[in-house]
């Protein structure tokens, strides 16, 4: 299928590795020019190179920049003035328990996974409207319906740049501009790395041991691949979408219990 968003502009967020790569890979495979954003810049040129070689002809830029910070977010759209598709992402709080979450801890949750979605939206909407065409897809979590005990920090702060999304998304969407969530839960990426080396320090257990545990908890029984975040997250962006908006469509291997 053709998605039909060939010579379009991307910008992604937190993408010199994991879901945010995955996304931009396979908007380029679509044809459309993708900026990468990190913090590294090493990082994000060795990115850059893996997507070219994955995509053959593909127009990739970088722009290194922290996105939690007015600075960043200023660089950020210095280097990419108009977008017409936003993906957002961002890494999110260690796992722990509410005697952690103090005053601090949730500005700094809000500060890495809600406000830089919200800044990225507010830049970029204007131009998506005037040009009546727009995709904005942010990488949210499975936590955001079905929290964890030890993951209220992440699923709060995901849950309200959900809220404000939702309100955006009511705005926009006769000017043809969707806002739309991708919730991930057990993906293969390094943050599943991060879980498992957790489960082997708390159980004592081999590498092997803890992948299969956390696939054990996984409906379908197995690890999702980041390309099928990512060509969720492309189709999402298509011209095909357009009347899909304010939606969150989770990518849990059928793990979620609820009706909606």
């Amino acid at each position: 299928m053709d998605l039909g968003i060939a010579g379009r502009a991307a910008l992604v967020a937190a993408s010199s590795q994991g879901l945010g790569l995955a996304c931009a890979t396979s908007l380029a495979r679509e044809g459309v020019r993708v900026t990468l954003n990190g913090r590294d810049d090493a990082r994000l040129a060795a990115a850059a190179s893996s997507l070219r070689e994955a995509v053959p002809g593909a127009d990739v830029g970088w722009v290194a920049a922290d996105l939690t910070t007015a600075e960043g977010i200023a660089a950020i759209v210095a280097a990419v003035p108009e977008a017409d598709i936003l993906v957002t992402n961002n890494a999110g709080p260690r796992p722990g328990g509410y005697e952690g979450w103090d005053a601090d801890a949730l500005h700094g949750a809000l500060a890495q996974n809600a406000i830089p979605a919200v800044e990225l939206m507010r830049a970029y909407l204007p131009g998506m409207r005037a040009r009546r065409f727009g995709r904005i897809v942010h990488i949210t979590s499975a936590m955001v319906k079905s929290p964890a005990a030890d993951m209220g920090l992440s699923a709060s702060a995901r849950a309200a740049l959900t809220a404000v999304a939702k309100s955006i998304s009511k705005e926009v969407a006769p000017d043809n501009v969707t806002v739309n969530q991708l919730l991930p839960e057990r993906i293969d990426t390094p943050r599943q790395e991060f879980m498992a080396r957790r489960r082997m320090e708390r159980d004592g257990i081999t590498r092997d041991e803890a992948y299969a545990a956390i696939a054990s908890t996984v409906t379908a029984r197995r690890l999702g691949r980041p390309e099928e975040l990512g060509d969720a997250c492309a189709f999402l962006c298509s011209a095909q979408a357009g009347y899909i908006t304010g939606q969150n469509l989770q990518l849990d291997g059928g793990t979620y219990e609820g009706l909606i």
